[in-house]
């Protein structure tokens, strides 16, 4: 197993805190609400699998610093489009869960040639009528857990057992995670605007997940022309903690595909 490397790049004078670790096609791993820590050991899993690894932390995530000329997960989509071009990789999966997967589907909008496919797991971003996002952060820690996992008393956290630094920690994700989505987590143009994606797209969905429940990410899949839509068993809204397995082979598998498609395309041109 590699040891992950952390740097800093400066893109635009933004600078982000990326970490980067294994070896093989490159991966992009966007972190949701949580913070990084949410994606830590699904990255170890993606690197063991034979990927590289790179891990952004959103900035003001984490203990980070964000500067207020970056307020909107559009501009955290630019950012990582040049993150992406700074390291000169290409091929590259870009993989999101929850806010990160808005994230995802903004930068499939960008349309990067570096870029070739996009996951999105249990996002948020779009607006479907009758199925709303969970006003999250009206809900108590409890009712955080109960709506993210299919088994909430055993990932749940109970912010009251956290030493004061952590709570500091999870007090900034929170601002951060305000200042780029807003109170509705959404935007009214997203999905009209999803119909412009090219690139080949993957939903996975927690089929427990109640911060948006698995009829809304349908209609996420349903907004991308050509996306595939996969539901895991047993899984809340992150399943790279929750069922990681079952996310690993989804991903596994539609790279595979894609990549096949990839070579079958190129030799008949």
């Amino acid at each position: 197993m590699t040891t992950p490397t952390s740097k800093t790049i400066e893109v635009a004078g933004i600078q982000v805190m990326v970490s980067d670790q294994g070896g093989g096609k490159s991966i992009l791993l966007l972190h949701g609400g949580g913070g990084p820590q949410t994606v830590s050991g699904f990255a170890a899993m993606l690197a063991a699998d034979g990927s590289r690894v790179i891990t952004p932390t959103h900035p003001g995530f984490a203990g980070t610093p964000r500067p207020e000329s970056l307020q909107s997960v559009e501009g955290l989509a630019r950012l990582y489009t040049g993150v992406v071009a700074d390291l000169a990789v290409t091929d590259v999966t870009i993989v999101g869960n929850s806010i990160g997967g808005w994230i995802a589907a903004e930068m499939a909008l960008l349309d990067s040639p570096r870029i070739a496919r996009f996951v999105l797991v249990d996002a948020v971003g779009i607006e479907v009528p009758g199925h709303p996002i969970a006003d999250f952060f009206s809900l108590t820690p409890r009712q955080v857990a109960e709506h993210s996992y299919h088994d909430p008393d055993r990932f749940g956290i109970d912010p009251a057992k956290l030493s004061p630094e952590a709570q500091r920690v999870m007090a900034g994700n929170r601002s951060a995670l305000t200042a780029y989505a807003g109170s509705a987590m959404s935007d009214s143009s997203l999905a009209t605007r999803l119909h412009g994606v090219t690139r080949p797209v993957l939903v996975v969905w927690g089929d427990s997940d109640r911060i948006v429940d698995p009829t809304y990410g349908r209609a996420f899949a349903s907004a991308i022309p050509g996306a595939r839509f996969e539901v895991l068993a047993d899984t809340g809204h992150l399943p790279q903690l929750e069922s990681p397995d079952q996310l690993l082979n989804a991903i596994r598998t539609f790279v595979a595909a894609d990549s096949v498609t990839d070579r079958a395309r190129d030799a008949r041109l």
